[in-house]
């Protein structure tokens, strides 16, 4: 494929690494029940889009160790399943915030602090690796895989952060659902 296919999805990687973390923000905010909609609370989502995070850290592992045998097609699909994964979290994720209370976490002294740093820096991570999965994504459609290996260097261990540290969160966290 020729050079300027990665350019040209350039415009919408910025839309959509801007986009989804303003919409997520926004809808984070809404309620359904306040739009005159009686939709009951899907509290039975967190374990799901946890469990959801704890698989795609499984595909980012396995497709890693795919690419290093030198199995390109495998890597693809697991890669692919990988972003297809993220984005029924996110799906999910504001599924449940649009139709149920925040939940507070209650614990106390140090492990306090612990879990807002690891939720802090999850949700800033998970942000800033929007662009880079999608950078990393089309520069492998464009076989543009010298660029594709350096910038996937960098979105891995932040995506395989933002992963495992999601099912962490879910974990501190899941005593204090109602």
């Amino acid at each position: 494929m020729d050079k300027t296919i990665d350019k040209k999805y350039n415009g919408w990687i910025i839309a959509v690494s801007v986009v989804v973390p303003l919409v997520v923000a926004l809808l984070f905010s809404v309620k359904l029940k306040d739009f005159g909609f009686d939709v009951e609370p899907l509290t039975f989502l967190p374990p799901i889009y946890a469990t959801i995070n704890g698989l795609t850290a499984v595909l980012l592992v396995l497709g890693v160790n795919a690419i290093r045998r030198g199995n390109q097609k495998l890597h693809e699909r697991l890669m692919t399943s990988a972003i297809g994964l993220s984005v029924l979290f996110l799906v999910m994720y504001v599924a449940y915030h649009m139709t149920s209370d925040s939940t507070r976490f209650g614990g106390e002294g140090a492990i306090r602090y612990v879990y807002f740093f690891i939720l802090l820096s999850h949700i800033l991570l998970s942000i800033a690796v929007i662009p880079l999965v999608l950078i990393s994504y089309v520069r492998a459609l464009a076989q543009r895989y010298d660029r594709h290996r350096k910038i996937a260097r960098i979105t891995f261990p932040i995506w395989l952060y933002v992963a495992v540290s999601g099912v962490v969160v879910y974990l501190m966290i899941s005593p204090y659902y109602a």
